[in-house]
């Protein structure tokens, strides 16, 4: 494939830039298109948002003319290939939110021409591609599989791993016809050592959905363990480290305060809501869904007896919730159950603050919070300190010899204290 084929990226976050990003540094023209202006203002100047992504990579392409951002969608007549990574979440009611990938669909249909690639990355239940986006370019007059090309590929970025990235994961494709798949895989194989090409693109829509909810499932079923065992008397964390022991049959997943991320914690709604169209109940899926939403109430009730057992109710007490990410050494607050955790003690008259480096202000039920020096005078005047993201810079050992009390919810605390609770 020619490097003067112009790519477009409909959605610049933790998906879309990175991705945007790959294919400039291979060599191609890429225009990145989002509605956040400071977000465009940002990337123009060479800087970046996203930890993954150095400023440096972003200045050289910006410098090169390999990459530039946009809010204008006149420019997608101009592409080649279009690929949209916008937002798919959830309504209040837990239905899937499909109103960015139309807005996409519906711009792209109005400067579409022959010959393009366009691929949905964003996940979505099986169907999607199929049933909303078919249709929005069709209505053109030009035909998929013919005119311009269609094709599903889930996206599989893991913010903060940098052990795999973009090119050494594979890449599942699946298309509206051999062709689209075909055109799809040419485009990605310049950035991606091995594609994974799958025969429809419902079957790529669900491969995603699976990948998620392997997750979801086996995480709630180490945090209703983790219940059972506290309850019990007995550490879940030897246990699953014991566990862990066994050379075959064996995965370990960990507790924790909830799941969050853009996928894991929607997933299973997605899946959901769409089995009903086919009289199916995924009631294995949903009971994990509860399971992992209810844990920031369970760690309430665990603030609440850690309090209690030193004479201290929640209502009046000051408690420190270090880490507001989703998962470590991250910028992403996305779905984290800490924010819910925040939530749920303010509701119950708690004084609360926050430490996070990677995040400096956070809204949470209406309130704005700005992350508060992690300093031993703060220490000082704190009755609980929980442990809700276990981010490595954070200095445990310092922690623990300045705290009062301390839930721990990620296993961060290696030891035994007398100030200091595992779940």
């Amino acid at each position: 494939m020619q490097k003067k084929v112009a790519i477009g990226v409909i959605g610049l976050g933790y998906v879309g830039l990175p991705l945007a990003v790959e294919f400039g540094k291979a060599g191609f023209h890429v225009v990145g298109i989002d509605l956040d202006e400071e977000k465009i203002k940002e990337i123009n100047k060479g800087e970046s948002y996203i930890p993954d992504i150095g400023n440096k990579n972003i200045k050289k392409l910006i410098d090169e003319q390999r990459l530039i951002a946009t809010s204008n969608y006149e420019v997608l007549k101009d592409l080649d290939a279009v690929i949209i990574c916008v937002p798919t979440p959830l309504t209040k009611t837990k239905e899937p939110n499909l109103s960015h990938v139309i807005s996409a669909s519906n711009e792209i249909a109005k400067h579409l021409r022959k010959d393009q690639l366009i691929v949905l990355e964003s996940t979505t239940y099986p169907g999607t591609t199929e049933e909303v986006v078919l249709p929005i370019l069709e209505s053109t007059g030009l035909t998929v599989g013919k005119d311009i090309y269609l094709a599903y590929s889930p996206e599989r970025i893991d913010p903060g791993n940098k052990k795999y990235t973009i090119k050494e994961i594979p890449k599942v494709i699946g298309g509206v016809t051999e062709k689209c798949a075909e055109v799809a895989s040419a485009l990605y194989g310049q950035i991606i050592e091995k594609i994974v090409l799958v025969s429809s693109l419902k079957a790529a829509e669900m491969t995603k959905l699976l990948e998620n909810i392997f997750r979801n499932v086996n995480i709630a079923l180490v945090n209703e363990l983790a219940m059972l065992c506290d309850r019990m008397g007995i550490s879940v964390w030897e246990v699953i480290e014991a566990a862990s022991t066994k050379p075959y049959g064996f995965m370990p997943f960990y507790p924790g305060p909830g799941v969050g991320g853009h996928c894991i914690p929607i997933d299973p709604f997605y899946l959901s809501w769409k089995a009903k169209e086919h009289d199916f109940r995924t009631r294995f899926i949903e009971l994990a869904g509860e399971v992992n939403e209810n844990m920031p109430y369970y760690m309430v009730q665990k603030i609440a007896d850690v309090l209690n057992n030193a004479q201290k109710s929640i209502k009046g007490s000051r408690i420190l919730v270090l880490g507001v990410t989703y998962k470590r050494d991250i910028n992403d607050v996305r779905m984290s159950p800490a924010l819910k955790l925040i939530e749920l003690l303010q509701e119950k008259g708690a004084n609360v603050f926050y430490n996070d480096p990677y995040v400096s202000i956070i809204n949470v039920g209406g309130n704005t919070l700005k992350s508060v020096p992690l300093e031993k005078y703060l220490l000082d005047e704190i009755d609980c300190v929980v442990i809700t993201t276990d981010h490595s810079c954070y200095d445990y050992k310092w922690i623990s010899e300045n705290s009062k009390l301390i839930l721990d919810t990620k296993n961060a605390m290696k030891g035994k204290s007398e100030k200091v609770v595992k779940i």
